[in-house]
Parts: structure tokens; C-alpha cells; sequence
């Protein structure tokens, strides 16, 4: 056991995984997915509070939900392949374990306001605050996702050596 009683940390990847990781052509897709949606995410949020504050715009929002969506059925989809790649498994490898069940209820959400906009069994408003549901289900996956690659990175920066006197 590490210092603390602590056991130290699993790396994120392998050396083999990380090299599939490197290699493959889905962390590219992956790296322009994510923030394409973050951005669509932003704007969809503003045209969701707008409607749900003056009652307007709900044509907008409800396409702007809908691009979102559309976008995290991508995310998904390629995600899945890039895990598969990596990891040897489409979902729920134990490096992203709990991103992946976060993202199970973030499509839930999703689907959901999907079918409630096509059934009709919403109205603007329930649509509006179902968005917000799955939006903030979205933000805290988003979170967990920005977190691990702040992690690897951390686990492949270049280490800083202190010597005795504590200089570089």
C-alpha cells in the first residue's frame, strides 16, 4: 500500500492500450465530437431557458434539442468503437466503468425527451424541463469525460525531477 493506507492508482491505460489509443482514428473522431457538442450543448441550453422563460422559441429549442441529441447518438456510437479499440470491449471497460454508466442514464434522458416530442406527451414546457434534466445529466458526464483525460495526460506528462536542494 502507497503512503496513507491508500493503494496506488491504476494507470488509465497500459502501454498496449495506450498505443491503440494513439493509433486509431476514432480518438481524432472522438476529439472533434465531444467539443461540437459541447458547443451545440451551450447553445441549446440559452434557447431552452429562453423558452422556458418568456413561453417563445420553442420551434428552435425543440431543433436545437434534437441536433443535441442526434450528436450524443454519434458520441455514443463512435465512443463505443474507440472502447472497443482501446479496451477489447464496446462498453463498460473498467477504466471507464462509471462514464459509461453515467452515460447510460444521459441517453435515457435523451431518448426519452425524443419520444415525448414525437408521442406528444409533453407539452413545451415538460419538453423544456426534461431537456434541462438530460442537460444536466449531460454536464456531469461531460465532467467525468474531462476529468479522465485530465488524468491521462497527467499519467504521460513528463516527470519533474526535484533534486536534493528542491531545484529543477
Amino acid at each position: 500500500m502507497a503512503q496513507g493506507g491508500r493503494r496506488p492508482r491504476q494507470p488509465l491505460y497500459d502501454a498496449q492500450q495506450r498505443a491503440r489509443r494513439d493509433a486509431t482514428a476514432w480518438t481524432l473522431v472522438q476529439g472533434v465530437l465531444a467539443p461540437l457538442q459541447f458547443l451545440v450543448f451551450l447553445g441549446s441550453l440559452a434557447l431552452v431557458l429562453h423558452t422556458l422563460a418568456t413561453g417563445e422559441g420553442a420551434w428552435a429549442a425543440n431543433a436545437s434539442i434534437v441536433a443535441k441529441t442526434g450528436l450524443l447518438y454519434a458520441i455514443m456510437v463512435t465512443g463505443s468503437i474507440w472502447e472497443k479499440v482501446v479496451f477489447g470491449r464496446y462498453l463498460f471497460a473498467p477504466a471507464f466503468y462509471w462514464e459509461d454508466m453515467v452515460s447510460m442514464l444521459v441517453l435515457a434522458l435523451h431518448s426519452t425527451y425524443l419520444m415525448a416530442l414525437v408521442t406528444g406527451w409533453l407539452d413545451t414546457g415538460g419538453l423544456m424541463l426534461l431537456a434541462l434534466a438530460a442537460y444536466a445529466s449531460y454536464a456531469v458526464n461531460a465532467t467525468q469525460f474531462l476529468l479522465k483525460l485530465r488524468a491521462a495526460r497527467l499519467e504521460t506528462a513528463p516527470a519533474l525531477h526535484l533534486d536534493a536542494e528542491g531545484a529543477r
